[in-house]
């Protein structure tokens, strides 16, 4: 099992340690429902090490990223990110990402899900028929995320670049607790506000820049945070989790990321997408709050009034913030509208519940 370079950190704070896409990583520390609340008032920290990173530099740099991923790139400059994904063959998902432009034409960064590292460098790779400068810093790259209200005006003191005004989806590179080239971007995965921080793991960096957080911020209230509250906060903004509620075998269209799937260039399975636009994508993703008592589950069935089978559950919780059960799932599209009643097969019961709008409320 792979460890990130805050492993010991968690570890002696007490975390409950579990493996997630071949790392140790830190699932709670004092519990779920406080952690989330944590982020949603004030700020915590998530250690995100375990994430990939893949730079793309040259001429070729942008055709690549232009033929492999749904979105337009080519409308990136310097400094701005733009949340994209890689289709397969068949128009399904291989991975969702953000590409990161360093320098507009000739150089990007490409964060991609933990899992998924090794199959989206393949699949790249393959695509590079250019040759395109590729590059897996990966392993070398250390990432915390800082999030909620409060983060940025905790963290301000601690570097040069002006956090407080930097808008959603873009970054700068500067000092960060007295550590150079950190890469610092507001593209968080809470919908509670914050920064990531990237660096390269050398020396002591990342201890440095661990204790210099809890410094500047740990009087304040701020908290170390696990994958668990991580999920039921990115569960209520209505955002997608890869390998639960988007795969290999999802279309962008049925899981309501239309928006960012242009087709106003060539990319992997762009006739079969436009197919899919023009006649109508047969199921959809939906967010559902429960009217009865239960929680959704990962897979549970989704049901009509008669009983017949309409769907599944891609996530599912008790809502924190909310004090409700909620949950996402494919739908057939008839049933995808907004109030629509459909009902959530929970051990032997269908539980009513109804379609809702992300993000929950």
């Amino acid at each position: 099992m792979k460890h990130t370079p805050f492993t010991k950190m968690h570890t002696a704070l007490g975390a409950r340690m579990v493996e997630f896409a071949g790392y140790s990583m830190p699932i709670s520390y004092t519990g779920i429902n406080e952690e989330h609340a944590t982020v949603r008032s004030n700020a915590g920290v998530f250690d995100v090490s375990h994430m990939g990173e893949f730079i793309v530099k040259g001429e070729h740099a942008l055709d690549l990223i232009q033929r492999v991923t749904t979105n337009d790139a080519a409308k990136l400059t310097n400094g701005k990110a733009q949340y994209s994904a890689l289709t397969n063959d068949e128009g399904g998902i291989v991975d969702d990402l953000i590409v990161y432009c360093l320098e507009q034409n000739k150089a990007y960064m490409l964060v991609v899900n933990a899992a998924n590292i090794e199959k989206d460098w393949n699949w790249i790779s393959k695509h590079n028929t250019k040759k395109a400068e590729l590059h897996n810093i990966s392993d070398k790259t250390a990432l915390l995320a800082i999030q909620g209200p409060n983060a940025t005006r905790l963290m301000q003191p601690l570097t040069d670049v002006d956090i407080l005004n930097l808008p959603y989806y873009t970054f700068a590179k500067g000092r960060f607790a007295g550590v150079d080239n950190v890469l610092i971007s507001a593209t968080g995965y809470t919908g509670a506000g914050g920064i990531e921080i990237y660096f390269e793991d050398k020396a002591n960096d990342a201890e440095t820049i661990w204790n210099a957080i809890f410094s500047a911020g740990g009087p304040q209230g701020l908290k170390p945070i696990g994958l668990g509250a991580r999920d039921t906060l990115r569960l209520e903004m209505g955002y997608c989790l890869y390998g639960n509620d988007i795969d290999d075998t999802t279309s962008p269209l049925s899981a309501g990321l239309g928006w960012i799937t242009k087709f106003s260039k060539d990319f992997t399975a762009r006739p079969i997408l436009e197919a899919q636009k023009a006649e109508g994508v047969q199921q959809k993703l939906v967010g559902f709050e429960m009217l009865e008592k239960g929680i959704p589950r990962h897979d549970y069935e989704i049901k009509d009034f008669t009983g017949a089978t309409i769907g599944r559950v891609t996530s599912g919780t008790q809502s924190p913030s909310l004090g409700k059960a909620i949950g996402m799932g494919y739908v057939r599209t008839a049933f995808a509208g907004i109030d629509t009643k459909i009902y959530i097969k929970v051990r032997d019961k269908l539980l009513q519940a109804k379609v809702v709008k992300f993000p929950f409320n």
